[in-house]
């Protein structure tokens, strides 16, 4: 059934950048949720923490669905929740977080996923991911200014992290600058590699399809891979073990390109591809792509969210609970609490 406009509940607020903002226009387009974010999930492999942390739960291998479902919700929820919800999902997180701790298993260093650096190299590479998809299938680079105005903008995001929005690249110059410092920390693992090839195969979000409609699927899936691979660096995939041959890099970009720029003409069409791959964001994205006002035009940075909704900042949000953790996991070699895990469903879905 298609999706009405007076069927679509509004946001309380615009959260925390709205209509005018340079991170609407980016990450309303089509190639965002989908090739951006893809890319984004798969260049955070190569923290070697990181992909520790999820190498360890399972769950990208044990519940895709679900795992991306989740992700993807809170992705949205940066961009285009309002700020109640937003500042909540934020501050569950930390404690979902705190959950992903150990032993790096190739360098034998403690890793915790709410570590600033960590968190800085999840914002950094989620929102430049975003940015390159839109720049390579979508309508082009944006202007100086615009670029200027977005990387301001991720700033913003970072209240919502661990991280401090002052280390957060705000030029094209900063962002490489950023890559060189963090490329020798970088590892392709094996780990991160069989990581890095599992998120990109989209084609398991969709093994439910009648059997008429396999090879599509297959032919998408493809195309999706290639799309993002095309996206990366070489020694990304050099790290990853994820190349391609040169005819595919230059395939990638018209195919995605029209087809991407086709989608944005119909947002319930939109809408309803993002159902399939994760139907908890339908609700966040709606009200935005579909032109719903919120109940209030009000904009808040999170910090002032934070204040206003009685939470701390991410940075100094659950330490007794976080304390906690560690003790089970490096005092007494127990498995952490999911206690965490279980109080974020009612934000951002069942696991």
């Amino acid at each position: 059934m298609a999706l009405r406009k007076r069927d679509i509940a509004p946001a309380e607020d615009y959260g925390f950048f709205g209509p005018d903002s340079v991170a609407w226009k980016v990450w309303g387009y089509p190639t965002s949720l989908t090739i951006g974010f893809s890319r984004a999930v798969v260049v955070e492999e190569l923290d070697p923490n990181l992909v520790a942390s999820v190498d360890r739960t399972q769950d990208i291998y044990r519940r895709p669905k679900t795992r991306y479902d989740r992700t993807i919700h809170y992705f949205a929820l940066v961009a285009f929740g309002d700020s109640r919800t937003t500042a909540r999902a934020a501050d569950v997180l930390v404690k979902v977080h705190s959950k992903a701790i150990g032993t790096e298993p190739y360098g034998g260093g403690r890793y915790d996923a709410n570590d600033p650096d960590s968190q800085l190299w999840i914002l950094v590479t989620g929102w430049h991911s975003v940015l390159k998809a839109y720049e390579m299938y979508g309508p082009g680079k944006l202007s100086a200014a615009e670029e200027a105005q977005y990387w301001a903008e991720c700033a913003r995001a970072a209240e919502l992290q661990t991280c401090d929005p002052d280390d957060v690249p705000r030029s094209r110059a900063e962002l490489h600058a950023y890559y060189e410092r963090m490329r020798p920390q970088m590892s392709g693992s094996p780990i991160a590699q069989r990581a890095m090839k599992h998120l990109m195969d989209v084609s398991q979000l969709a093994d439910d399809l009648p059997a008429v409609l396999r090879p599509a699927r297959w032919v998408i899936g493809r195309l999706f891979r290639a799309g993002v691979i095309a996206t990366l660096p070489h020694w990304m995939r050099q790290m990853g073990d994820v190349t391609q041959p040169r005819a595919m890099d230059l395939l990638a970009r018209p195919v995605l390109r029209t087809t991407f720029a086709l989608l944005s003409v119909s947002k319930r069409l939109q809408l309803r591809i993002l159902g399939l791959l994760s139907p908890s964001t339908v609700p966040v994205v709606a009200p935005v792509l579909l032109g719903v006002p919120p109940a209030s035009p009000e904009l808040l940075t999170p910090t002032q969210a934070q204040e206003r909704y009685g939470y701390d900042r991410p940075a100094e949000a659950h330490l007794a609970w976080r304390a906690k953790q560690h003790d089970k996991v490096f005092g007494r070699g127990e498995a952490p609490s999911d206690d965490g895990l279980v109080e974020s469903e009612p934000v951002l879905g069942a696991r």
